[in-house]
């Protein structure tokens, strides 16, 4: 009986792992890990021409240096040789889930021609991958809805790369540019037309009024007494 159970703990631990890995898959409690790949060369590619470590950060802070996004990467672009070989270090600076994704990889090395790290909250993740040696431009991006239109898009190029892509924050322009209309009402007319009368009297009234504005700060200074 006690043989019995330990074979079906087993079995269960067994299947568990099993569910963690597989598919190209690596999940656990912190994130996920696709179709890393560290040793299978492309078919284009005879050797592994260089090791490129490249550490990328991703979070709201890295957003303020582009006006009207939310999410971003700490670098918008990198470039390597053909048949690279690019150690990632994905880290996550937000609370918050955000995915690292590089698209248009050869499918037979990388199912649905995809690189993925995510991560469920704050930490890191580690994984490589080996480039075709096409001159191309790869999109980065996290796939969550809305994290890439509010900023967090990036170009992976080989050699140059053939152009860039559209809508990467600080290097491209968008397909669609923000637009962030007014609703100009005569409320907001007269708000508008009013800030703009006391911002040009102020100068003037402090202008006109200079001296008597000195007495009066002369005047409520209290006197100093010598001390003996």
């Amino acid at each position: 009986m006690k043989a019995l159970m330990l074979g079906l703990i087993m079995l269960g631990v067994m299947q568990s792992v099993a569910a963690m890995n597989h598919g190209g898959m690596l999940m656990d409690e912190k994130g996920m890990i696709m179709n890393a790949n560290s040793d299978n060369l492309p078919r284009d590619c005879t050797k592994i021409s260089e090791n490129v470590d490249i550490t990328i950060h991703a979070g709201q802070k890295h957003a303020l240096k582009f006006t009207g996004k939310m999410f971003a990467f700490d670098q918008q672009e990198w470039d390597v040789k053909p048949c690279a070989k690019i150690n990632i270090t994905f880290i996550n600076d937000d609370q918050i889930r955000h995915q690292l994704m590089i698209h248009g990889l050869p499918g037979y090395i990388y199912p649905e021609g995809m690189f993925h790290l995510e991560l469920y909250g704050a930490g890191q993740l580690q994984a490589s991958l080996i480039m075709p040696s096409q001159k191309k431009t790869y999109l980065v991006h996290c796939e969550l809805p809305q994290h890439m239109e509010k900023g967090m898009k990036a170009q992976l190029k080989v050699d140059g790369g053939d152009g860039d892509l559209p809508s990467i924050p600080g290097i491209s322009k968008p397909v669609r540019a923000d637009v962030y209309p007014v609703n100009w009402t005569r409320l907001t007319v007269a708000v508008l037309l009013l800030s703009a009368l006391i911002g040009g009297a102020i100068p003037f009234f402090i202008i006109i009024n200079a001296q008597r504005i000195k007495n009066m700060l002369k005047k409520a200074r209290l006197p100093v007494k010598n001390k003996q």
